[in-house]
């Protein structure tokens, strides 16, 4: 009876060692997949959003006017922007990643081509808001001497605003494939060049603004030169078969997917954008507004690592729901996630513990630097945050609902943050902070939903979704062809 006991005791511990071994093991091979993506992902966001900090950085030099006109245009007028065309393009995103992962490749070229057109047309649909800048922005109750500087650099980012359009549809493009390698190497590339140009310009020369803005169009549209060369030259044989007549038809389906993924991050991203506005209504505006956007560029950098994750997570839920593996895309999400949130609270202490001091890279004014050192909790804590919230977006976009998040998003950042932000902000005299505070708690609620969203989601479900939807582009393509 003893020998049988230990003979089952050494079993179980055998049992035990196999399933934590199996376990490290998935970790480990889940990991370096989504490492693949995630590491070139955030270093690829993080050198493009320093092109931006660089900018503002030598601006910031020339005058504190300047530097709040810049502030405003980058932050609200190139977000708007952004948003919009960040979020259709991540309807290429899903399907890319899904396509991929049914391996029907020759898909991705097709889907492609037809979010450039999409894209391109809605950037030429934004037009007016970057002409029209200063009457806007007046009109809107922000400085009058500040909205005319922004109406002369809104006319410079024209051209940035086309930028987006390649930018955004290839990166995806190649993250469905794990082939952003390249788009880290002419990110490092560009920013080097941006730093030399914008030195050279507007310190060794002394152009001031217009030396800034041509350096910062030029550092936008050279890694896009770099992308396209590799995508249509060789680097993708199997997903790229050359420019088809198919990119022009069926493309409602394209744009439906495109508008619900553009409305999901656009109310993400113009959350910012709103906090600043009503900052600009605030006593000593200046001030407020140079600290804030200070505050959200550090943000910003931070935000780059949780967008590397998001990138990461959607490709990684969509390549599985697309081979028909809801169990791995679930395992993916969680280690997505909890790496994410690791990361996310190392960077909450250590932005806790330097405060204000980081606004003297951004600035000279003491004023400025008290300001930003008043704001640090808050920014420690939006940190925090922004490390769980944009990954669960990230699930949204690789399993295609992304209609779902957008009616959340409504509830929790425009119907709760920021109602709360103006009551306090305005109400009872906090300011700035109240402001913050507010739509803070609309990012809390969000992510809570999020995450039950994500926990009640039937996978087997989201499997089939996927499969319906793939195979939904491959039928409506292949009947095109045959009647062509």
């Amino acid at each position: 009876m003893g020998d049988d006991l230990r003979s089952k005791l050494l079993t179980k511990v055998e049992s035990d060692e196999e399933i934590e071994d199996t376990l490290s093991k998935r970790v480990w091979i889940e990991s370096k997949k989504m490492w693949v993506i995630a590491g070139p992902a955030i270093f690829t966001r993080a050198s493009t959003f320093g092109l931006g900090v660089i900018s503002q950085a030598f601006i910031g030099h020339i005058g504190p006017t300047e530097l709040a006109a810049f502030s405003i245009v980058q932050t609200v007028l190139l977000r708007f922007a952004n948003g919009i065309l960040l979020g259709m393009a991540s309807g290429l995103e899903t399907l890319c990643g899904q396509s991929f992962g049914a391996k029907q490749y020759h898909m991705l070229g097709v889907h492609l081509q037809r979010s450039w057109l999409v894209l391109t047309v809605t950037a030429t649909m934004l037009l007016p808001v970057f002409i029209y800048t200063s009457p806007i922005l007046k009109a809107l109750g922000q400085d009058d001497s500040i909205s005319e500087v922004s109406g002369v650099i809104s006319l410079w980012s024209i051209p940035v605003l086309y930028s987006f359009v390649f930018s955004f549809t290839c990166q995806m493009f190649l993250q469905a494939q794990s082939k952003n390698m390249i788009i880290a190497y002419l990110a490092a590339v560009t920013l080097g060049i941006h730093i030399f140009l914008s030195w050279l310009l507007t310190v060794r020369y002394d152009y001031g603004l217009p030396g800034a803005m041509l350096s910062t169009i030029l550092a936008f549209w050279l890694p896009n030169i770099g992308q396209v060369y590799f995508v249509i030259g060789g680097g993708c044989k199997d997903t790229w078969n050359g420019f088809s007549t198919l990119a022009y038809k069926d493309l409602w389906p394209i744009i439906k997917l495109s508008l619900t993924s553009g409305v999901m991050l656009c109310l993400e991203l113009w959350y910012n954008t709103i906090l600043v506005l009503l900052t600009g209504n605030l006593q000593n505006a200046e001030v407020a507004i140079d600290a804030l956007a200070i505050c959200l560029n550090i943000n910003g950098w931070e935000m780059m690592i949780s967008l590397g994750f998001l990138a990461a997570v959607s490709v990684r839920v969509s390549n599985e729901l697309g081979k028909g593996s809801p169990k791995h895309a679930i395992f993916s999400i969680y280690n997505c996630v909890l790496q994410s949130a690791i990361i996310g609270f190392a960077l909450f202490v250590f932005f806790l513990f330097f405060r204000g001091r980081l606004a003297y890279i951004f600035t000279d004014s003491e004023e400025v630097a008290t300001a930003v050192d008043r704001l640090s909790t808050l920014l420690a804590f939006s940190i925090l945050l922004n490390s769980v919230q944009p990954v669960l977006s990230g699930v949204a976009v690789g399993a295609g609902w992304q209609s779902v998040v957008a009616y959340v998003n409504i509830g929790c950042y425009y119907l709760l943050g920021i109602p709360i932000g103006v009551v306090l902000g305005y109400v009872v005299n906090w300011g700035v902070k109240g402001v913050w505070i507010g739509m803070m708690i609309g990012t809390l609620i969000q992510t809570i939903v999020l995450c039950i969203i994500t926990l009640k989601t039937d996978w087997d479900k989201q499997v089939a979704s996927a499969r319906q939807r793939v195979n939904r582009w491959l039928l409506a393509d292949t009947e095109s062809t045959n009647l062509a």
